[in-house]
């Protein structure tokens, strides 16, 4: 919905609540026409509700309204006199309809006095869990979102196994632009395998962008940062939505939401105006080779031959004590290791290895697979551009040889119509020769040059695709079973090994908790 559709939708709802509830208005001691203000008419119900001014405002937050219009629907029933079970099913199960049946089909009198407290036990757990959640989502929403690696695209810097806290206000957090869906659920609901909102089943019938009619337009809160090159960075996929990791086909797109799409971390290699380009697996930002930050590691792909047989697990275990990342076997005395340029090194003196070569793509080799998929575009994983990184307000030459490379910006990202015909290039109806860009551009890669699927694999990555920066482990695992304490409570920034913080934040919180006791026992 576009931000005329949704004032529209909005001033119809506003007229349903004012012709739904001014008697009851009328009844509570107000006058009629507050009941159709908007936003005033929240406020004064607030009031006739017994309930703190800012309820107004969660009313208005895209996710936390769902869970606070329903409680509003019945506190409005039980200020008058509604109290019973089906009062409160009917004003949830009619979506708040229920308040028109109280307006113009009852005789209900305004209970002035009512007591808000939960009369139970259970409502007030019920209270408690309720707000909990609202809370948790508006933290969830606009400030901190936990994230899990995945994969090893990142290795050395981020582990498969590291449970991440994710920055939302660094880049300035997005307004949710799927309005109908479940608090701090992505994609799927666990167990019940159903999608976590509202969804247009034509989604994958038409041909550009989608179209879910309750969308928000996208919105960002200003961040007090820009994305800086080298930072590691959350972000919704833009080609695909990548159903698992092994279903990947960056032209294969479901027309999600963008908030609804696939989260990776990559790191930003290039920024907005740069000129980047890969050599032997190592980028070049503007003609010079990119100098990662101390904790970034740079692993590639060699291949091992081995003395004899391949020996089973005795190899594997003592690569794996080199600081190796992954070992794979190709062949009874081959193995493909990914690792740094010293750890490969070192790992020569295995007794088993008879040599290691680095196995490193020509271009020409597998462009078919990559970005932009274009004839005329011979380039590798290893070896990749030179390419432009759009930046906003930049303007671009279009030419049919270049048009690949910026066709699903123009196209899919900022929402035009894109053809050919012949030699000639129509966007929006319009001969173009050029092309102005709307919003900044990023290119995002793993440091782990051989495993990871990125932007080589798909292009660039939109601003209104950006999630967050990563900026805390506070969990680490590898595997189930083997915690890896040294990484518990670490920064991701900063140069230096992780320092781990958990000893200090375990003796605050029994310094809390013991602080609590005392406070306690001393008011007893």
């Amino acid at each position: 919905m576009t931000m005329t559709q949704w004032l529209i939708f909005i001033l119809v709802v506003q007229i349903l609540h004012g012709l739904g509830t001014w008697k009851l208005y009328v009844k509570a001691g107000r006058q009629a026409w507050e009941a159709f203000i908007p936003v005033y008419n929240a406020i004064i119900l607030m009031k006739i509700i017994h309930r703190s001014w800012w309820w107004t405002i969660l009313l208005f937050v895209p996710i936390v309204n769902l869970i606070m219009l329903p409680v509003v629907w019945v506190e409005t029933a039980r200020s008058f006199g509604k109290n019973q079970f089906l009062d409160t099913f009917l004003a949830v199960i009619t979506l708040g309809f229920y308040n028109f049946y109280l307006n113009y089909g009852t005789e209900v009198k305004y209970v002035a006095d009512r007591d808000i407290n939960p009369k139970s036990s259970s409502g007030d757990w019920t209270s408690s869990i309720l707000f909990a959640i609202v809370a948790a989502t508006i933290v969830h929403t606009y400030f901190i979102q936990p994230f899990t690696i995945p994969s090893s695209s990142l290795e050395k810097s981020l582990l498969v196994g590291d449970f991440l806290f994710v920055s939302k206000f660094h880049y300035g957090a997005r307004i949710p632009m799927t309005t109908v869906g479940t608090p701090m659920v992505h994609d799927t609901i666990p167990v019940a395998n159903v999608k976590s909102y509202l969804f247009d089943d034509n989604f994958e019938k038409r041909s550009t962008s989608w179209k879910n009619k309750l969308q928000l337009p996208y919105m960002r809160i200003p961040g007090f940062e820009n994305i800086e090159r080298n930072d590691i960075v959350v972000f919704n996929q833009p080609a695909d939505t990548l159903l698992n990791m092994n279903d990947f086909n960056p032209d294969r797109n479901y027309y999600k939401p963008i908030d609804k799409k696939t989260n990776l971390v990559k790191r930003c290699v290039g920024v907005p105006g740069d000129s980047l380009e890969v050599r032997n697996g190592y980028v070049y930002i503007n003609g010079k080779r990119n100098e990662l930050p101390d904790r970034a590691k740079l692993q590639f792909a060699y291949q091992i031959e081995l003395k004899g047989t391949y020996s089973g697990e005795q190899i594997y275990d003592g690569l794996k004590r080199y600081d190796i990342t992954d070992v794979y076997q190709i062949g009874q005395t081959t193995l493909l290791i990914e690792a740094t340029v010293e750890a490969a090194a070192k790992a020569k003196n295995h007794p088993n290895v008879g040599s290691i070569t680095r196995s490193e793509t020509p271009r020409g080799i597998d462009y078919k697979s990559l970005f932009p998929r274009a004839a005329g575009y011979d380039w590798s994983y290893d070896n990749f551009g030179p390419i432009y990184i759009p930046k906003k307000g930049e303007t671009v030459e279009l030419t049919m040889e270049v048009l690949p490379l910026y066709k699903r910006l123009i196209g899919e990202y900022e929402r035009n119509s894109v053809v050919t015909k012949g030699n000639q290039i129509i966007i929006n109806d319009q001969p173009a020769t050029s092309y102005t860009f709307k919003q900044d551009y990023y290119w995002m890669m793993g440091d782990n040059r051989n495993n990871s699927i990125d932007a080589r694999a798909w292009g660039y990555v939109p601003f209104d695709h950006v999630v967050g920066k990563p900026v805390f482990i506070w969990m680490s695992w590898d595997g189930l079973k083997n915690p890896r304490w040294k990484r518990w409570f670490t920064t991701v920034g900063g140069s230096g090994n992780p320092v781990s913080y958990l000893i200090p934040f375990l003796v605050l919180l029994a310094a809390w908790f013991g602080f609590n006791t005392w406070r306690k026992k001393k008011k007893a």
